[in-house]
């Protein structure tokens, strides 16, 4: 896709497992986490596009007014959503805008074993607080040597940009040469550098327009 504003209906169906979407806000909260993160955007989620199943979306959510496609259960924390329903709930009740980045490929059946195997773990995960998520954010910043698989697996909490991250290493998309949370939602921003793997690639963020809500 070239064109730089789309509709709703064209990105849900355009959109396959690996694409990033993203969302900025205006709220005390959305400025808040983009000041304390140093992001452009609050907010990022992966499309998981799989059999015959509508596309979802793998993020982590404060609310619980969605069902976890995963668990059928209505939770907060990292879920999987349907994509359209948790792409409109981030538009008309959290008043975001909305932007989808492409994954260059088409996932691997090795990747999508991967990435299913990233979910049954992360799923249900709680959401930290503001405070968390900023402490979280500079520590990852400090160099220290990368968490192990099993630290990995054993964190008590995860952010949005984390969710993605570490999925996409699982998935073999990054170089893996850094924590989970040396990542923010702006890293997945074009404008930033995102490590990925060599021969990876995302698109430019294209614009996805929401229909008024009804």
């Amino acid at each position: 896709m070239t064109a730089s504003t789309i509709s709703l209906d064209t990105a849900v169906d355009a959109t396959r497992t690996g694409d990033i979407w993203i969302f900025r806000g205006h709220s005390a909260a959305d400025r808040a986490i983009q000041t304390l993160t140093n992001s452009p955007v609050n907010h990022v989620g992966m499309a998981v596009v799989v059999d015959d199943l509508p596309p979802l979306m793998w993020h982590a959510e404060l609310g619980k007014t969605l069902q976890d496609m995963w668990t059928g259960n209505y939770q907060r924390g990292v879920q999987l959503h349907d994509l359209r329903s948790a792409v409109t709930q981030w538009t008309y009740r959290y008043q975001q805008r909305c932007w989808l980045r492409q994954l260059d490929r088409a996932v691997t059946r090795e990747q999508e074993d991967a990435l299913m195997r990233t979910i049954a773990r992360m799923d249900g995960t709680a959401f930290p607080t503001t405070a968390k998520l900023a402490g979280r954010w500079f520590k990852g910043r400090v160099p220290t040597l990368r968490r192990s698989e099993h630290e990995t697996a054993a964190l008590e909490t995860a952010y949005c940009a984390e969710v993605v991250a570490m999925t996409y290493d699982s998935m073999g998309l990054l170089t893996g040469n850094k924590k989970a949370n040396w990542f923010d939602p702006g890293k997945f921003w074009s404008g930033d550098r995102l490590p990925l793997a060599p021969g990876v690639s995302l698109g430019d963020e294209i614009a996805v327009e929401v229909p008024p809500q009804p």
